[in-house]
């Protein structure tokens, strides 16, 4: 006998007919069923026909019928949390991407805590204990199961990441610098600094400062990069560190370290000195695009030297040779916007010296200032404050004062105004000489990236860090985060200011010029897909609105689920630009 007892269910039920005219049609209705089994076999009962009711009430039935909870909107459904999360998906799709968390290394709790650093290093810097805050309140700690992290096991991480090092820099040196990316095979490097607060650490130490904080100890840190000025390694020095050591221990890192050969090191002038130059040469293996400083520019252009004006009659570049610079080839540029701006700028100094060392002369006619020595020490403040001693004759004596400018030496600096020479041992056949002064110019992106490191992105400074492997474990964080800043930037590229297709200069000694694309979005401030154009930390900002939401059914507290908020247009976009959807969790 059947039983008449089981599940119902609502069935859609269709039939296809042919009309009397030949027209095919298809008659469709909803029917209440109950499900029960006779015998061995399963049975359906109509119970009612349901095609009459509305569409929504039909939903309703259906899913009543299911077991799930029905709920009234504003009335049954609660918003029990919700959090920041598309800043942080967005920055762990792109490290995904690029295979950054197997990079770190392998799988486990100081990993997941390093790798949570970086993306809050890019998303919201701040220090260590801001940090573990902060995240606990956006969807990256729950995520990645850091939120109980404590700051031991922060630091933890941090040692277990610094130890790590090596390995993970000379897997994206390879990677960059010695793949088929970079067929010139060419290493950028420049030098930077950024201050300490406290007085414990002992990489602090007052040197020549990059950030105008002369009164604070600061450390030092060299940034290598591959052509495009994507961060591949650094290396963290003490604050009175000067520029050519620091390459010397960076050229050692890429032969010994990270075993390569036959690069092409790019530095300035202040970086590649003659006596690194001859340092390279021993060390064998290295070629060097570098430009000569000043004395050696003037003593090219004597008399009877190869840099004459008349090379620039034509063209703003003439490829040179000396017998100085032996297997080398020189590159002389002649720049005429930079001559101007360095006419100009070397008049207003001129002008101020000259208006403080009156003041000099009036106090010492007036008696309020007397001594040979005390004169000194004033004059000696004005002159090494505008940097104009070689362009003044000076006279002191104890009761009087007097200057003069030396034309003569002014007139042959302004000679040389705009004037830089590269040096170079890469071969003609390799880089013509338009190639070799874009290739020195291209050290623009390694400032780029320390202007991001410093201030515009990562916050790197100032350090809080008391002991030196913290300190080095803190910068080699935000070289890692700058990395992924470099390839989330070229991927938002469309959606910020960014100019997508700068064209390439007709003449490489030129300054650069934007495309019309780029003064198109500054212009309208908008893309060219009519969406908001803004800036990259705004575009974080604007993302990080992008919320996960856990939402409960009043009365039903095993009725829970998360629910992301609705994208923007501009969101969806960030995400298709990464070349991935946009997830409910990280993980």
């Amino acid at each position: 006998m059947a039983m008449r007892t089981g599940s119902m269910h609502v069935a859609k039920v269709a039939k296809k007919y042919v009309t009397k005219d030949g027209a095919s049609r298809e008659s469709v209705a909803y029917l209440l069923r109950r499900t029960y089994r006779d015998g061995t076999k399963v049975r359906h009962e109509t119970l009612a026909n349901l095609s009459a009711l509305p569409h929504a009430t039909l939903e309703a039935v259906r899913v009543s019928l299911t077991g799930q909870v029905l709920v009234v909107p504003g009335q049954d459904l609660e918003v029990t949390g919700s959090r920041p999360h598309g800043h942080v998906a967005a920055v762990h799709a792109q490290a995904k991407a690029l295979g950054l968390p197997g990079l770190l290394g392998p799988a486990g709790r100081e990993r997941d805590i390093a790798l949570a650093l970086i993306i809050a290093r890019v998303c919201r810097p701040g220090s260590k204990l801001a940090t573990t805050r902060w995240w606990a309140d956006t969807t990256l700690a729950a995520d990645l199961g850091v939120a109980d992290a404590s700051t031991d096991e922060v630091y933890a991480a941090m040692d277990w990441l610094a130890r790590r090092q090596d390995a993970i820099e000379t897997k994206l040196v390879r990677t960059h610098l010695a793949g088929p990316d970079n067929p010139d095979r060419l290493a950028l490097f420049d030098l930077s600094s950024s201050w300490m607060t406290g007085r414990c650490c002992p990489l602090a130490a007052r040197g020549y400062s990059r950030d105008g904080k002369k009164g604070l100890p600061q450390i030092e840190y060299g940034l290598l990069t591959d052509p495009a000025g994507r961060p591949v390694a650094v290396r963290v020095f003490p604050g009175n560190t000067a520029d050519p050591t620091a390459f010397s221990a960076i050229a050692a890192a890429v032969k010994d370290t990270f075993k390569l050969k036959d690069m092409v090191m790019v530095g300035d002038r202040g970086m590649i000195t003659s006596a690194r130059v001859q340092e390279l040469r021993e060390l064998g293996g290295f070629g060097w695009v570098t430009a000569l400083r000043a004395p050696a520019i003037a003593a090219l252009a004597a008399d009877d030297g190869p840099l004459q004006m008349s090379l620039f009659d034509q063209v703003n570049l003439a490829e040179i040779t000396h017998p100085d610079y032996p297997g080398e080839r020189l590159v002389a540029c002649r720049n005429p916007a930079l001559a101007t701006q360095r006419a100009r700028k070397r008049l207003a100094l001129l002008e101020a010296t000259d208006t403080e060392l009156s003041k000099i002369v009036a106090a010492v006619a007036a008696g309020r200032l007397a001594g040979a020595g005390k004169i000194g020490i004033r004059v000696g403040k004005v002159i090494g404050r505008y940097k104009m001693a070689k362009h003044y004759n000076l006279t002191i004596t104890d009761d009087t004062f007097a200057f003069t400018r030396n034309q003569e030496q002014i007139t042959a600096e302004a000679a040389l105004d705009g004037l830089y020479v590269i040096r170079t041992t890469v071969r003609p056949e390799q880089m013509d000489t338009a190639k070799v002064v874009a290739t020195y110019k291209s050290l623009a992106r390694v400032e780029r990236d320390f202007r991001s490191l410093k201030a515009i992105d990562l916050d790197l400074r100032p350090i809080r860090h008391y002991t030196e492997s913290r300190v080095r474990a803190h910068v080699f964080i935000c070289m890692l985060a700058a990395y992924l800043v470099w390839h989330l930037r070229q991927a938002w590229a469309p959606l910020t200011f960014t100019d997508e297709h700068r064209p390439n200069p007709a003449d490489p000694v030129a300054p650069a010029q934007r495309s019309h694309g780029a003064d198109h979005k500054a212009a309208t401030k908008t893309t060219t897909e009519d969406l908001p154009a803004t800036s990259f930390t705004a575009l974080l900002d604007h993302l990080a609105t992008l919320t996960r939401n856990h939402l409960r059914v009043a009365g039903h507290d095993q009725s829970s689920f998360d629910l992301l908020a609705i994208p923007t247009p501009t969101q969806r976009r960030a995400f298709e630009l990464l070349g991935a959807p946009i997830p409910l969790t990280l993980k």
